[in-house]
C-alpha cells in the first residue's frame, strides 16, 4: 500500500504534537494525542504507528540520557527487561503491519478512551510495592519487557505508564529506579519497533521530522512549567482534546 501525504496536514498536526509532547512531559499520555492525531488527520495506520514512533525515540533518548545520567535504574531488572522488549516490540510491529486500516480505527476507538483513563489516573504506585527476591524480580522484568514491549510495538501509547507500573508493583521497585527503568526499557522497544517500521517504509519523513521538532518544543517548555508550578489544566485539556479526535475518527469511519 502506497501513501502520498499531503503537506498542508502538517498545519493541523504540528501544533497537537506540541501538544502531546506539552502534555506528556507534565502528565504523561502524550501518545495517546499524538498517534490519534496522526490517524485523524490522514495518516493509513501502520504509517502513523511509524512516524508517531519517530518522535517517540527521540522524546526517550532525551528522558533516558537523564535518568542515566542520575543513576537511576536497577542494572539486575533492567537488563532482562531491555532483551524482552526488543523481541516483543519487534514482533508487535510486524503484527500491526498486517492489519487494515480501517481495522487499525475501529481498534484506536476502541483502545484509547480505555488506555486514556488508565493513564489519566493518580500514579501513586509506590504503595503497591513489596520487597522480592532477585530471581524472581529478573524473570518477572523479562515478561514485562516482552508482554509490554509486544503492546508498544503493537499500539503504544501508555506504556511507558504499564512498564513503571510493572516495575513497581510486580518487581518491587522504588519509584525512581522504576521511572528510570521504563524509560530506558520504553526506549528499547520504540527503537526495535521503528526499525521495523523503516525497513517497511512506514515511516512519512515529512511529517516525522518537523512533528518531532514540535514534539521536543513541547516536552521542553512542559518541563520547566511543571518544575515552576502544578499545571492543573493539563489532564482535562488532555481529555477535551482526546475526545475531539475520537470523534472525528468517529465520523471519517462512518
Amino acid at each position: 500500500m502506497e501513501f502520498t501525504p499531503n503537506p498542508y496536514t502538517l498545519f493541523a498536526l504540528c501544533p497537537l504534537i506540541f501538544l502531546a509532547g506539552f502534555v506528556d512531559s507534565i502528565a504523561g499520555g502524550g501518545g495517546l494525542i499524538s498517534l490519534t492525531s496522526y490517524t485523524a488527520f490522514g495518516l493509513p495506520g501502520a504509517y502513523a504507528l511509524g512516524t508517531n514512533k519517530f518522535s517517540s525515540v527521540i522524546g526517550c533518548t532525551a528522558a533516558s540520557a537523564n535518568y542515566i545520567r542520575t543513576k537511576n535504574y536497577d542494572l539486575t531488572t533492567l537488563i532482562p527487561a531491555v532483551i524482552a522488549a526488543l523481541a516483543g516490540s519487534a514482533l508487535g510491529s510486524h503484527c500491526a503491519l498486517l492489519i487494515s486500516d480501517n481495522v487499525f480505527r475501529i481498534l484506536l476507538l476502541i483502545a484509547t478512551p480505555l488506555i486514556g483513563i488508565l493513564t489519566l489516573v493518580e500514579k501513586d504506585y509506590d504503595r503497591f510495592r513489596r520487597d522480592m527476591k532477585p530471581a524472581p524480580a529478573v524473570a518477572i522484568a523479562f515478561a514485562i519487557g516482552l508482554v509490554i514491549g509486544f503492546y508498544d510495538g503493537f499500539y503504544g501509547p501508555g506504556a511507558g505508564t504499564f512498564f513503571q507500573l510493572g516495575f513497581v508493583m510486580l518487581a518491587g521497585l522504588e519509584i525512581k529506579k522504576a521511572c528510570g527503568n521504563s524509560r530506558i526499557v520504553n526506549l528499547s522497544s520504540n527503537l526495535a519497533a521503528l526499525v521495523t517500521f523503516i525497513i517497511n517504509q512506514r515511516v512519512v519523513y515529512l511529517f516525522a521530522v518537523p512533528c518531532a521538532a514540535f514534539s521536543i518544543l513541547g516536552n521542553v517548555i512542559g518541563s520547566r512549567l511543571a518544575i515552576k508550578k502544578d499545571v492543573k489544566i493539563v489532564k482535562p485539556m488532555m481529555l477535551v482534546v482526546i475526545t475531539l479526535l475520537i470523534i472525528k475518527l468517529a465520523a471519517d469511519l462512518l
